[in-house]
Formats: C-alpha cells, structure tokens, sequence
C-alpha cells in the first residue's frame, strides 16, 4: 500500500512551502529588501555613537563619522522634537550592494522603523561638491524623527507624502540649493501656472499635471517646501505641531487642517498661488 496518500502529499507541499516561504524571508531579511528590518547586519561593522548607529558595510570607503554624528542635534532643535532612540544608518561598499538592499534607486531613503539607507553615489557626489551631505541628511533626519513619533500605521496609510517631504524640505533649508528652486523661481514658475495639488503626490494624476519647469520632482519639493513655510508663518509653530499631531492618527487630512487652522485647505492653496504671484509682480 502506498505511503503517499493524499493527505500525505498535502503535508508533504505545505511543508516544502514553509521551508521556501522562510528561506525567502532570510534571504531578504539579510541581503533583500527587508535588510533595514533584520536584527541581523552580515557583512557589515557596527559603530555606535552619540546620536547615531552607523552600519558600514566592509570594503566601503567613509569614515567621517563624527561629521554625521553632529546632525541630529539640529535637526531636533529646527524639529522641536527629540528622537526616541538613535537613527540607524547604513553605508553600502558598491551601486549592488545598495540596490539589492533599498526599495527605491534613490540617493537615500528613510525607512518607517528609523532606518536611514545613503547610497555609495550620493556620498561621491557630495565628494564632488554636487551635494550638500548635511542638507540631504538632515532632510532624511527629518523623515526619520517624525516616524518615530507616528509609529509605523500612520507612516503608511495616515501621515501625507507631500507634508512629510514639505517639512523636510523646508527644515533643511533646501529650498534653492542644488537643483531645487529658491523662492523667487518657485513661485515664478506657480504664477505662470506651474502647480501640482499636493494631494495628487505619488498618485496617478501627479503624472497628468503639466508642469512647464527645469527639474519637475525638485520644483515639486521645493513648491511642497514654502507651502509648509507659508502656513507656519501665517498660523505659527504651535498650531503647526498641534496640526502634525492630528495626522498621527488619523487619514482625514483637509478635516484636520480646517479644525486646526479655520480654513479649508483648498482656500489656503488659493491664497497660497495669490502670494506666489504678488510675490512675483513685486520683484
């Protein structure tokens, strides 16, 4: 009689499953996309300071690590908030190392569990004088420090995309560094009718907006950058963190920023494009 029954088998591919299904998870979880989450960091050296935990990788050429630790510190103070625990940084040997590794082929990413990824071009570029490390860093710090404070729900389905980049941006005093459009060009290029809503970021319709500018993703951070300055200069700080505390816990963006602020968010952006434009008649 035959040992391979049918519920035989079925233990038999539930297990093999299992068996794949973890295996999988190791491997991303130590040399995949989930690396940040891992306890474990095969392959790279530990070093712990004041404000940060750097992981580099072995074979990576940096060592400017007391420069990175000075950062934190500032970015708390501009924050009015503190970290709950160190940032957790990692510097990869090579471009492979750091794409098998990160979600996103971009220069850095900040990762909702306080994990900070620097890629091996970004740190050459900042060599070249192309970027600013600090500036970037601190805008990545500032991602780092309010999910901290949210928690991982409201990174991924509460917190907005355009007001996290918005604060980072305008906190790291971005605006009109590098590529990204100072005031003048920003709001320049916003009377000539160059404007996305920030609630288009990251869907669908940011990709039909037409937008007439140089750098496209730059002037769309840097328009994100002074419409956080705008509502902080006209509504002041406290009522911005009471703002930013509202969006921990909950999804309803525009019902938030109306009990907080009196007025509906699409009224603020049309004041917001009439500033903008005064801005530009007045040059």
């Amino acid at each position: 009689m035959s040992r391979f029954t049918g519920q035989n088998i079925i233990k038999i591919i539930a297990a093999l499953v299992a068996v794949t299904a973890v295996c999988i998870a190791t491997y991303l979880f130590l040399w995949g996309k989930l690396f940040p989450y891992s306890p474990l960091k095969l392959g790279f050296t530990k070093h712990e300071l004041s404000n940060v935990i750097i992981y580099e990788q072995h074979g990576a050429a940096f060592d400017d690590y007391a420069v990175i630790d000075s950062y934190p510190p500032t970015v708390e103070k501009t924050h009015k908030l503190h970290f709950l625990r160190k940032p957790v940084l990692y510097i990869f040997r090579d471009k492979d190392s750091y794409l098998r590794r990160s979600t996103t082929k971009a220069r850095f990413y900040a990762y909702p569990n306080g994990g900070l990824a620097i890629s091996p071009w970004a740190l050459l570029e900042a060599q070249e004088g192309k970027i600013s490390l600090e500036i970037y860093l601190k805008h990545e710090l500032s991602h780092v420090l309010l999910y901290q404070h949210m928690g991982l729900l409201a990174a991924y389905l509460y917190f907005p995309r355009w007001l996290l980049e918005g604060i980072a941006m305008y906190h790291a005093n971005q605006m009109g560094t590098s590529w990204y459009p100072g005031k003048k060009e920003t709001y320049s290029c916003i009377s000539r009718g160059n404007f996305i809503d920030p609630r288009d970021y990251g869907t669908a319709r940011e990709r039909e907006v037409p937008l007439n500018v140089r750098y496209p993703i730059a002037f769309i951070y840097s328009e994100f950058g002074y419409i956080v300055e705008n509502i902080i200069t006209n509504y002041g700080e406290h009522k911005f963190a009471q703002y930013i505390k509202r969006l921990y816990s909950t999804s309803q963006h525009d019902r938030v920023f109306k009990e907080v602020f009196g007025i509906d968010f699409d009224s603020f952006l049309l004041d917001f494009k009439k500033r903008a434009e005064e801005f530009t008649q007045g040059i």
